[in-house]
């Protein structure tokens, strides 16, 4: 299998040493700034004896040494900067998806796309619209980093096990995010049973803003563990046939009575990319938050049409 990570920064170069060292693929890191993703590339594959794998990883500023690659990751782009939200990254960064999507397609145009660069949402589309893929086939990374914020917040108010609690977060990948707390469970155990109310709220509160906290505190740069760990999650779904249930920002086209818009469900993945999605019992509640976010991200893709013209 090869698997290329389009981006050597921070999130692109932890997304290739994570799927390298889990034995998914052979990797291409593939950047405009080659000198970067070729010395990248190398110290990953030095580190290899060490690691214990024996995966191929190539540093490139070609695009022809991505051709037929089975996965595309797209991860280049410009991360935010304090105070700033995802959404004015919108015409930097959908000028740089346009570029590589277009570029990506014409060498592999067999290959799976998971999106990384934000807006999350907005660039899935445009991703979705440039390359002319089946829906299976174009997914945003949103939903499996959302969820895992919020398992670990979970995880650590009650000072347990992350990996024992259960939870997602639906819709836009931003501040109209609609975390799940009704359906969190801990080893099984409702989370209502182990926290209250006020305590639920506020760790919902963080997860829509866990983006922008990693921002301010890091002060140059945005989160990279995390989201690297959520695409190697969603590659080994897709690479691994594993029909995972996870949330994945797809095309909706009448799912959750929503259409025309990327947003974060819960999706089977497996080799046939995006293979379903599932829709579950939403509260009116529930309901109304995800169309909110809906709008939300139907507002900026709005934008990007008038920009582009």
């Amino acid at each position: 299998m090869k698997v290329t990570v389009i981006g050597a920064g921070f999130v692109g170069a932890t997304t290739a040493q994570r799927i390298a060292e889990a034995g998914l693929a052979d990797v291409v890191v593939l950047d405009v700034a080659d000198g970067i993703a070729k010395g990248k590339g190398l110290d990953l594959q030095q580190a290899a004896p060490v690691v214990g794998h024996s995966q191929r990883i190539l540093g490139t500023g070609d695009y022809s040494d991505c051709a037929d690659s089975d996965l595309v990751v797209m991860t280049a782009g410009v991360p935010r900067k304090p105070g700033m939200s995802r959404d004015e990254l919108l015409e930097v960064n959908a000028k740089i998806v346009t570029e590589c999507m277009e570029k990506s397609a014409e060498v592999a145009p067999n290959s799976m796309v998971i999106m990384v660069t934000n807006p999350l949402d907005v660039t899935t589309y445009i991703a979705g619209k440039v390359t002319g893929f089946s829906k299976n086939r174009i997914m945003g990374m949103a939903g499996v980093l959302d969820s895992t914020r919020f398992r670990a917040f979970i995880g650590m108010e009650l000072g347990v096990s992350g990996e024992d609690v259960s939870a997602m977060v639906l819709g836009g990948h931003g501040d109209s995010m609609v975390p799940m707390p009704r359906s969190a469970t801990v080893s099984g155990i409702p989370l209502s049973d182990l926290m209250d109310q006020e305590s639920i709220d506020k760790i919902v509160e963080r997860t829509r803003v866990a983006g922008g906290e990693i921002v301010s505190l890091l002060g140059t740069g945005s989160a990279f563990y995390a989201p690297a760990a959520g695409v190697e999650q969603m590659a080994a779904a897709i690479l691994r046939d594993e029909k995972r249930i996870l949330p994945v920002s797809v095309l909706l086209e009448g799912e959750y009575g929503l259409s025309d818009v990327y947003l974060g469900v819960p999706v089977k993945l497996g080799a046939g990319g995006a293979e379903q999605i599932i829709e579950v019992t939403l509260t009116d509640e529930e309901s109304e938050a995800l169309k909110a976010s809906a709008e939300a991200v139907k507002q900026v893709v709005a934008e990007y049409e008038a920009m582009v013209g």
